[in-house]
């Protein structure tokens, strides 16, 4: 993603009782085993650090400013209720409210359990750039509702890669009997509003939500890296009951993602871990269901974007994401 500089602001346990020992072990192992994947083929030596370190290099992830072939870009345990169903796994309708084509999901290890995808952007933001430019209140602050998002130099917008990437991605979840929501499926005028993005999490009561997405930055800037919520409790945003599981959840999936696509974790954020803390984007702050982000690499770096442009590739961060959310549930 792109971010502007002027958006820039600044644990319910897991539902299952288990020692913070067991939580810390269980997502090392799972990240240590895609590190150690990536590290044999590709690795730079020992440069991941053992731990987090939150960088404040750019702002928030849902506003930014226009890509090359886009006019602009933005972007605790609640209790259990009966599961919402979703749409099919084509590119018909699947956002969080619903349709009258919505199916139950199939039987498998993820029956019962509920994940909420969300898209980053919408194909058609850019043409409403009065209603996406909208500001909204994320607890601690304002940003903008929701931006367009950002494009390699080519031309592949960042909105039309998550949407790719998701369907994939929902397709894989409900082979193992998950139900799976959108928040938008590229069926809305625009957005929707980062606020309404974490609502469609939070009523759906998900076991697991994730943004998916493409970074903007810099030539020479690669890799991906999952971003997780900051202790934030301000106005409407109380992130402490998410903070932890949204941990587990975002190691998991960075682990996973090393594995299953070979790329690398980030070299220009997230101090070589993959993994960023970030307490100013809407979309995790009035989350109250375990979320995170996941910038799939740099659309702006050639390199990546020979990747991001792959089908093959997209169907590899697919699977790593959905063997992290899988290794989260079943860990649950």
């Amino acid at each position: 993603m792109l971010y502007d500089d002027d958006d820039l602001q600044s644990s319910a346990p897991r539902r299952l009782h288990r020692s913070p020992w067991v939580i810390a072990g269980t997502a090392l192992v799972a990240c240590l085993a895609g590190w150690l994947v990536w590290h044999t083929t590709n690795g730079p030596g020992d440069e991941a650090a053992a731990k987090v370190v939150p960088q404040p290099s750019r702002s928030s992830a849902e506003a930014t400013h226009a890509p090359s072939a886009s006019p602009g870009r933005t972007a605790g345990s609640t209790p259990k209720a009966p599961k919402p169903t979703h749409s099919g796994s084509g590119s018909g309708s699947g956002s969080g409210s619903g349709s009258d084509d919505d199916k139950p999901a199939g039987s498998g290890p993820l029956a019962g359990k509920v994940v909420v995808i969300d898209p980053g952007h919408n194909p058609n933001n850019y043409q409403h750039s009065a209603e996406i430019n909208r500001r909204v209140n994320i607890g601690n602050g304002t940003t903008e509702c929701d931006t367009t998002g950002t494009s390699t130099n080519g031309g592949y917008a960042e909105a039309k890669f998550t949407l790719d990437v998701s369907h994939r991605l929902r397709a894989l979840l409900e082979e193992q009997g998950a139900r799976v929501t959108f928040t938008q499926d590229g069926d809305r005028a625009f957005g929707p509003c980062v606020t309404e993005r974490a609502d469609i999490g939070n009523k759906a009561h998900a076991d697991a939500a994730v943004s998916v997405h493409a970074d903007g930055s810099a030539v020479g800037n690669r890799g991906f890296h999952v971003i997780l919520p900051a202790l934030v409790q301000s106005g409407t945003a109380h992130t402490k009951g998410i903070v932890a599981p949204s941990r587990d959840l975002g190691t998991r999936i960075a682990g996973n993602f090393v594995r299953d696509t070979g790329s690398a974790p980030s070299n220009y954020i997230g101090g070589g871990t993959g993994l960023d803390t970030r307490g100013d984007l809407g979309g995790l702050n009035l989350s109250t269901v375990p979320k995170v982000f996941i910038e799939c690499g740099n659309m702006r770096d050639p390199k990546d974007a020979t990747l991001l442009t792959n089908g093959s590739w997209r169907q590899k961060a697919a699977q790593g994401i959905a063997d992290g959310i899988s290794s989260f549930l079943h860990a649950e």
